[in-house]
């Protein structure tokens, strides 16, 4: 059977959705991973990524099903979650990788200010207390406060992991942009072809 035919465009198919689940359960292991050593205690974060990760669970599921049963309404559905998906992910990747310094810093900030537990947690983990200043009478949970030492500010320092992360976002989520355009026409083309060992007159 050639490369272009039925069961090559299946396996190509259940594949990819095979990836989109091993991707799916390491964020939900990623998340249970941060909370158990202590990394992350915002429930907010842990919430986001498992709620992802579920979400794409859900998604590889219904195309692995589709591709296996070569059902058509579950490859139609599949196959307009996934374009979706694919036009708001490549635009977010669009807009990390586009992002100037200015901007992030200013990101970082509505991001520093509206997530409290978040806040604790990068405090923390880099060793720094506050944005652009520090309050004293502010709680702090970095080790510097409790040494007595003087703190540093975290601005700088998240700063300098910013744009190296955003690009890194960027990166990440448009190769996986590629894969889900990809996932949409392999499914647009296995739709449309005949299963051989079904009866040649009927159209599955």
């Amino acid at each position: 059977m050639v490369c272009g035919g039925f069961a090559c465009s299946k396996n190509c198919l259940c594949a990819l959705n095979l990836l989109y689940t091993l991707v799916s359960l390491l964020l939900i292991g990623i998340a249970a991973w941060g909370i158990g050593f202590g990394l992350i205690s915002s429930l907010r974060v842990v919430g986001v990524v498992i709620a992802v990760g579920i979400f794409l669970f859900l998604i590889a599921l219904v195309g692995l099903i589709g591709a296996v049963k070569h059902h058509q309404v579950l490859l139609f559905f599949y196959m307009i979650i996934l374009l979706l998906v694919f036009i708001v992910q490549f635009s977010v990747s669009c807009a990390c990788l586009a992002l100037n310094q200015e901007q992030q810093s200013q990101l970082l900030e509505v991001g520093w200010n509206n997530t409290a537990s978040a806040r604790n947690d990068i405090q923390r983990n880099l060793n720094c207390c506050g944005f652009r200043s520090f309050n004293p009478n502010d709680t702090c949970l970095a080790s510097c406060v409790q040494s007595g030492h003087q703190c540093s500010l975290c601005a700088p320092i998240i700063g300098e992991y910013a744009g190296e992360v955003l690009r890194f976002v960027g990166g990440i989520g448009l190769f996986f942009s590629f894969t889900e355009i990809l996932g949409v026409w392999l499914t647009y083309r296995y739709r449309n072809q005949k299963d051989p060992r079904a009866n040649p007159s009927a159209f599955l």
